[in-house]
């Protein structure tokens, strides 16, 4: 009952323990939050500065004048306080000094116009720079931190209660209370209720504005995570299939999908294990980080996803995940300058890399499949088993490039004379009954301009 309650008024609370990165990025907020509650602090005691120089003056006394000289000392402290805060993270001790030194500063003011005035102490009750109380304790909300509301809000109430017991004190204070609101308002005569109600009012607003913002800053912390947990989601897998699973307007499920008509394309490198036995393992980390890096802003060029990496081989679709409407020809391009490219770079210490590639066009399912608690965002369907067949009957054919007779006529009459296919039979894919026409090809510079097209299908 009691942990509904406190959800019910404080909102849901995040993670007992956050993590470290994510404490970071709300401490930069705050930080910047300062900042900004120093420029408007700066801005209002300039404002209020301006308008007691302009004012008319009505009779004053003759002796020493305090308002002047608290205005000077509020904008010199405010000053230092927003220089400091552009040069260190203000530590907790310093903010809760200046947030007592805000209000009390203000309090200073205010109880200084009877003497400016040359008033009974009860004048400045009245004062309507009062106000510029609950400027102060919402300038706190800025900071996200319900603490230093509350702090601000405690200090104005107390101060304010000070004000008022310094004029019960204060010579006469007794014999001008009255019970009349016309006499109140009308005269230097304080009424004691319409003080308590000013108290009251103070600590309610301070109250509803720290309730508010521990709202907010639990909402705060958690859409923090939430964003930091998306971008570190997008390192493990594209950066399409993270939106798609985060901004899903339902729980993904196992077995949630959709069907598109699209191009896979499966990558392997050619005779990796051999590779793989000359490094040492950090090196071939190094080495396929380094192949995975140059691979994969080809494929991003061309618009491809990578769906899915296993070992060295790469699951890639085009139009599963980011729309394509040629995604057979933007398939086929990627795999002619991935050709050109391992065939042009060494890699990480030393290497040549050989890659193979299977391509296919057709029908796929797009979406999640596993258990409740475990779930893998992948593709499938008939169309991505011809593709996972095409890519390791390269070796029979001593080719790096298959694609089957539907990519090719996806493309339809897009291409140009620069590539040319040879047609490599009917093959029968294992797992299958039918027969898949397939075409293999390679890729060709001209003047060292790269500019891979297809010319419709020619027979070797």
């Amino acid at each position: 009952m009691k942990h509904n309650i406190g959800e019910f008024l404080f909102g849901r609370a995040p993670e007992s323990s956050l993590p470290e990165r994510v404490s970071d990025a709300i401490t930069r907020q705050q930080r910047d939050s300062e900042q900004l509650i120093g420029w408007v602090q700066l801005l209002l005691v300039t404002i209020f500065g301006t308008l007691y120089a302009v004012a008319p003056k009505t009779a004053m006394s003759d002796g020493f004048h305090p308002v002047p000289w608290a205005l000077a000392l509020y904008f010199l402290f405010t000053f230092t306080r927003l220089a400091l805060s552009y040069r260190i993270l203000l530590p907790a001790p310093v903010l809760t000094l200046s947030v007592v030194a805000d209000i009390s500063l203000l309090m200073v003011l205010i109880w200084s116009f009877h003497i400016q005035y040359m008033q009974p102490a009860s004048f400045y009750l009245k004062a309507p720079t009062m106000m510029y109380v609950f400027i102060f304790i919402a300038l706190r909300t800025l900071r996200f931190d319900p603490r230093y509301i509350l702090l601000a809000g405690a200090t104005a109430a107390i101060g304010w209660l000070v004000l008022v017991l310094y004029v019960l004190w204060s010579e006469g204070g007794h014999s001008m209370i009255t019970r009349n609101y016309v006499t109140y308002l009308t005269s230097n005569s304080i009424l004691i209720g319409a003080e308590i109600d000013k108290i009251i009012s103070i600590v309610m607003v301070s109250g509803v504005l720290a309730i508010a913002v521990l709202r907010a800053q639990r909402s705060f912390k958690r859409a923090v995570s939430e964003e930091i947990a998306a971008q570190d989601l997008s390192r493990f897998v594209s950066r399409e299939v993270a939106d798609r699973i985060t901004h899903s307007e339902h729980q993904i499920r196992p077995g949630d999908g959709e069907a598109v008509n699209a191009t896979v394309m499966f990558t392997d490198i050619e005779g990796f294990s051999t590779v793989s036995e000359t490094l040492s393992p950090t090196e071939l980390a190094h080495m396929l980080n380094d192949y995975f890096g140059a691979t994969s802003a080809v494929i991003e060029k061309f618009g491809g996803v990578i769906t899915q990496f296993q070992g060295d081989a790469m699951l890639i679709t085009f139009n599963a995940v980011k729309p394509d409407a040629n995604h057979g020809q933007n398939a086929i391009n990627t795999a002619l300058e991935i050709q050109r490219l391992c065939e042009t770079t060494t890699f990480c210490h030393g290497g040549k890399l050989k890659t193979r590639c299977g391509i296919n066009t057709g029908d796929i399912i797009v979406g999640a499949i596993g258990s409740e608690n475990r779930l893998t965002f992948t593709v499938h369907g008939d169309t991505v088993n011809i593709a996972a067949r095409l890519e390791p009957l390269n070796k029979q054919f001593g080719t790096y490039i298959l694609a089957t007779e539907a990519t090719l006529a996806h493309c339809g009459n897009s291409a140009s004379s620069n590539t040319r296919w040879s047609q490599r039979g009917d093959v029968t894919v294992r797992g299958r009954s039918q027969p898949t026409p397939i075409f293999s090809t390679d890729y060709r510079e001209y003047g060292g301009v790269f500019a891979p097209n297809l010319s419709g299908v020619t027979t070797s």
